[in-house]
C-alpha cells in the first residue's frame, strides 16, 4: 500500500495532481484546498489512501495525517465513497467537521453534493463516538465560538464564500451570544 508520496507536481488535472515521486509520476486526487495550493514544478508531500475497486486503483493525498485519518472514517460509512469523502473535507476544517459531529449537527454535511440530510444525520450518528473529543476551548461551548449552519448559510447568501463566512465567524469575540448579532459581527469583520 502507498500511504505517502514527497516529490514535485508535474501537472494539475480535474481534480487530481500528477506528482513526481522518484521516476515514476502517480496520479493523486486531492481536496479543493489541497488542488488550489499547488502548482507545477514545485515540491509537495502527501500521505496518501489507496483505494481498490475492481475496475481502479486510485490514490488520495493530504496534506497531513488528520486528513488522511477523518478521509479513512467517512469511507467506513456505507454509502459514503472517496470522491463524497473528498467532498466533506472541502467544506472545512477537520477540526470544524468534527466540531460539527461532536454537536451533532449534520447542516455542515448537507452542503456536500451528493449527501442528503438522511445521508448527513447517519454520518453525525456513526462517527460521533469516533472523532476525538473536542478541545473545550474550542467552539463546543457555551459561548457560542463556533458558526453554526444557519449563520454560514446568511453571509453566504449575502454573497461571501463558505470559507470567508466560516472564518469571519471564527474571528467573532466569543462573548458575542445570538446568531443575528453574530452575523453583524461577522459582517463588520467582513467589511474591513
Amino acid at each position: 500500500m502507498i500511504a505517502y508520496l514527497s516529490g514535485k507536481i508535474l501537472t494539475k488535472g480535474n481534480g487530481f495532481l500528477i506528482l513526481k515521486a522518484g521516476e515514476v509520476g502517480y496520479k493523486v486526487f486531492v481536496n479543493s484546498q489541497v488542488f488550489a495550493e499547488a502548482s507545477p514544478g514545485q515540491p509537495a508531500e502527501l500521505y496518501t489512501h489507496q483505494y481498490v475497486r475492481e475496475d481502479a486503483l486510485d490514490l488520495y493525498g493530504f496534506k497531513d495525517t488528520e486528513e488522511l485519518e477523518m478521509f479513512e472514517m467517512l469511507l467506513s460509512i456505507s454509502g459514503i465513497g472517496p470522491k463524497t469523502a473528498l467532498g466533506v473535507l472541502a467544506v472545512g476544517s477537520v477540526a470544524d467537521i468534527r466540531e460539527s459531529i461532536a454537536r451533532g449537527d449534520s447542516g455542515l454535511l448537507t452542503k456536500v453534493s451528493g449527501i442528503g440530510r438522511k445521508t448527513a444525520e447517519r454520518v453525525v450518528l456513526e462517527l460521533k463516538e469516533k472523532v476525538p473529543s473536542i478541545d473545550p476551548g474550542r467552539g463546543a461551548g457555551p459561548a457560542g465560538s463556533s458558526a453554526s449552519g444557519d449563520e454560514i448559510d446568511a453571509l453566504m447568501a449575502l454573497g461571501y464564500g463558505m470559507s470567508e463566512a466560516r472564518e469571519a465567524l471564527r474571528r467573532v469575540d466569543p462573548a458575542v451570544i445570538g446568531s443575528g448579532a453574530r452575523i453583524k459581527e461577522a459582517l463588520k469583520k467582513l467589511a474591513k
